[in-house]
């Protein structure tokens, strides 16, 4: 099985990438979404994974986030084989707002217009995408809306909240909370989500779109998640407890699991715990 990965020198990417013994196609390896001749690879492949985006929240920078975002992941789908199977990484926050009004957040909550940036809006835009050229050129599709998805630190990325607090953790930095870290999130290894691409490899769904994230059981308080890293690394953490960040939208967010584990038979398999002794 021949696997390309896009952003495969990215912050998850490499990690996908590794696992997989993929290819990779992104800029750091001399390859743009945005050249027909560089996207046409991915005709040779059996899977393609697509993580590649540009991910700045600025409005100065809209127009630039919608070309790679969108116009790159409509060459990409150009280039795709019949029968092959595409895999695109989403985020839960296409759902904005709307995502407070549920405790487990479903893929059925609403996706309108709720202040998203153009990098939320970008993401829902290319989906669409994903959904018409799967069907009109007939190859297997996976959308999945990523929570938070953590990895170990790579060279010249940049990571995550999670990992990004177990980096002040270990160069003895103070970390800024929101909301005195009262917000919960559900967060998911790295090496759980390779395993829900391997989970709809292998799956006989056609096309298929999923929240994807840690669900209840890995939902934690971000003043706990720290207090977690604690206990885990052995450090002792400084939070900045007079300068919080804004409060974020949603304030909550665990992801709904139901529909992944009924078509695919997924959950994740690696515990908090375990996950985060991987970041020290």
């Amino acid at each position: 099985m021949k696997v390309l990965v896009t952003g495969g020198s990215g912050f998850l990417g490499t990690h996908i990438r590794s696992s997989f013994s993929a290819d990779d196609l992104s800029r750091r390896s001399g390859l743009d979404l945005l050249n027909l001749q560089d996207v046409q690879r991915a005709e040779d492949y059996d899977v393609v994974i697509h993580l590649a985006a540009q991910l700045d929240k600025s409005p100065e920078s809209a127009e630039e986030i919608f070309l790679n975002n969108v116009e790159g992941t409509v060459n990409l789908l150009k280039a795709v084989s019949e029968d092959s199977t595409f895999i695109f990484a989403s985020t839960k926050d296409v759902y904005g707002r709307f995502a407070d009004n549920h405790s487990e957040v479903p893929e059925t909550c609403q996706t309108l217009y709720s202040g998203q940036t153009a990098l939320e809006w970008s993401k829902l835009i290319a989906e669409k995408y994903v959904a018409y050229y799967a069907h009109q050129r007939n190859f297997r599709s996976c959308i999945y809306r990523l929570s938070t998805v953590y990895a170990p630190a790579s060279e010249g990325n940049t990571p995550n909240f999670v990992t990004h607090y177990a980096n002040l953790i270990n160069n003895g930095e103070r970390i800024q909370l929101p909301q005195n870290g009262k917000p919960i999130r559900d967060i998911l290894h790295v090496e759980d989500f390779a395993e829900a691409c391997r989970a709809f490899i292998d799956s006989v769904i056609r096309h298929g779109l999923y929240n994807l994230g840690g669900g209840r059981k890995n939902a934690i308080s971000l003043r706990d998640l720290v207090s977690k890293m604690e206990e885990v690394s052995g450090y002792q953490a400084s939070i900045d407890e007079q300068n919080p960040l804004p409060q974020p939208v949603p304030v909550n967010y665990v992801s709904d699991l139901s529909l992944i584990r009924q078509e695919l038979d997924w959950a994740p398999g690696i515990t908090i715990k375990q996950g985060l002794k991987s970041l020290f």
